[in-house]
């Protein structure tokens, strides 16, 4: 019994340790994450600047720009819902620019049953930020490239389509057509940070391990002192 007693106690200690450790690394993960976010969101308010010569997908992601240039071609739409307008789509055309070549602008977001507003005609100057999307998953359907229509924001394909650079910039300023059109500008709202939510898991099936631990040791403790007696 003493054995079994020593073994209920390395067992306890030990499974306790493990989930203490899954919920600091948790709290360290969510300090990692409140960081990056911080620095995206302080990337988003800066000045605009030029677009970079080669942007980079990880050091470029959320940077404030400014693009000049002419609206090109067909407008794709990319099925979507924003918060207060309900389902509708992003707007996505080439710009073509004379320092940077062609490239992708969400123009912003129109509710369903609107009518798409067309581009403006000639020159305009567009301020907004880079942005990768990730939002693909395996249930997103296949786009309907001849009717033009996105479930998700891929930029890769909708560039191959366009025949522009595979870039995005999303509009935050500038003319990209009236009528119903939504400015709808990059935000940290969509960044998973589940860390907290994790880590909090983690501490209370520590605890619940502890209570259980610690009764079943307490047991064990009683009855082999019964047995001694």
């Amino acid at each position: 019994m003493r054995g079994k007693l020593i073994g209920s106690v390395v067992l306890g200690a030990a499974g306790l340790a493990l989930l203490v450790s899954l919920g600091n690394w948790q709290v360290r993960r969510l300090d990692w994450k409140l960081g990056v976010i911080d620095r995206i969101e302080t990337r988003m308010a800066a000045a605009p600047v030029a677009l970079p010569v080669s942007p980079d997908p990880e050091a470029d992601a959320y940077r404030a720009v400014e693009v000049a240039g002419r609206f090109t071609g067909r407008t794709l739409r990319v099925q979507s819902a924003m918060e207060g307008f309900g389902a509708g789509y992003h707007l996505i055309q080439a710009l073509e620019t004379p320092a940077d070549g062609s490239l992708l602008i969400d123009r912003g977001f129109v509710p369903q049953g609107q009518p798409l507003p067309p581009a403006p005609t000639g020159a305009v100057t567009i301020t907004g930020n880079l942005l990768w999307p990730d939002e693909q998953d395996g249930f997103t359907p296949d786009p309907d490239r001849q009717a033009g229509l996105f479930y998700a924001r891929d930029v890769p394909s909708m560039a191959g389509l366009l025949g522009t650079r595979a870039l995005m910039v999303v509009r935050r300023d500038g003319p990209a057509g009236g009528g119903a059109l939504v400015v709808a500008p990059v935000g940290t709202a969509g960044i998973r940070n589940d860390h907290r939510g994790y880590a909090i898991t983690w501490y209370s099936l520590a605890a619940v391990w502890l209570v259980m631990s610690g009764f079943l040791i307490y047991r064990m403790a009683k009855q082999s002192k019964g047995k001694a007696a």
